[in-house]
This record gives structure tokens, sequence and C-alpha cells, in this order.
């Protein structure tokens, strides 16, 4: 997989999560695009994570036994629970969706960290500092988003 290849997959995966979080957002709901854009981009660097790993392992005729998707799934795992205690409702409200979404983002990242993949810690580091960033000064513009309702 070429170092091209990574970012348009992880590109893509957070456009997606945008989009499908972009009619969350129109409706009100507190899942909006950075959430759903956070979420796409962690499984992405997650499953680009394992696909890098597993290439990489099988390549020695000595390791084929050796199975890096499990340890990526019980991480993955680990991480759902957390990032669920994260979320809390209040009133009718919820909460710390984008957090947990950032939890399990930097899960993804630290997945690549471990497996030594520095360009796809990167990349999806620097597009998930987009989404928390920038993304959030875009959505005071989108049309019965809740952000731009508190301004």
């Amino acid at each position: 997989m070429t170092e091209t290849e990574i970012v348009l997959r992880l590109s893509v995966a957070s456009v997606a999560g945008m989009l499908l979080g972009l009619d969350r957002e129109l409706r009100g709901i507190s899942a909006g695009v950075r959430t759903h854009g956070m979420v796409g981009l962690s499984s992405a660097i997650i499953t680009v994570s394992a696909l890098l790993l597993y290439e990489t392992l099988h390549a020695d005729p000595g390791n084929q036994n050796i199975d890096p998707l499990r340890v990526v799934q019980g991480l993955a795992q680990a991480i759902g629970f957390i990032a669920a205690g994260a979320i809390f409702v209040a009133r009718g409200d919820v909460h710390n969706l984008t957090s947990a979404a950032n939890i399990w983002l930097a899960a993804g990242v630290g997945i690549a960290a471990g497996a030594g993949q520095y360009f796809l810690l990167g990349t999806g580091l620097v597009l998930g500092l987009l989404l928390l960033t920038l993304v959030r000064l875009v959505e005071r513009f989108i049309p019965g988003s809740e952000k731009a309702r508190n301004d």
C-alpha cells in the first residue's frame, strides 16, 4: 500500500463519516459532522494498520502463524467500552460523543504508532486535528446545527 493510497483511504473515510454526520447535524442530533468524521477516520486507521501488519508479518515464512489482527480486535473491543463509558445523557441531552470518538481516534493512532506505521499515524493525526478544529468552525454555518444556535 503506497503513502498516497493511505492518504486517500483515510481522507475518504473522514469525508464519508462527515457526510453521514451531516444529516444528524441538520436534525440537531448530538452525533454530528465531527463525531462521524472522527469515527470514520479512526476506523480506517485501525483497518489500514491491521492490513499493513498482516502484510509485513506474513512476508517472512517463519511468521505464517502470527495473527496481529487479533490484537487489533481486542484493542477495539476494549476501547469501545471506554468510549461508551464517556457518553452520558443529562436532561435529555447526550454529552461527550465527540470525546468518545476522539478516544477511538486516539486508539487508532496508538495502534499505528505501536505497529511502527508512522506515515499512517501522522496522516491520521493531521486529519483528526482538522476534524476537531476546522470542522468546528464550519459547523457554525450549517443551518439547524446546535453550534449555529449556540452562537
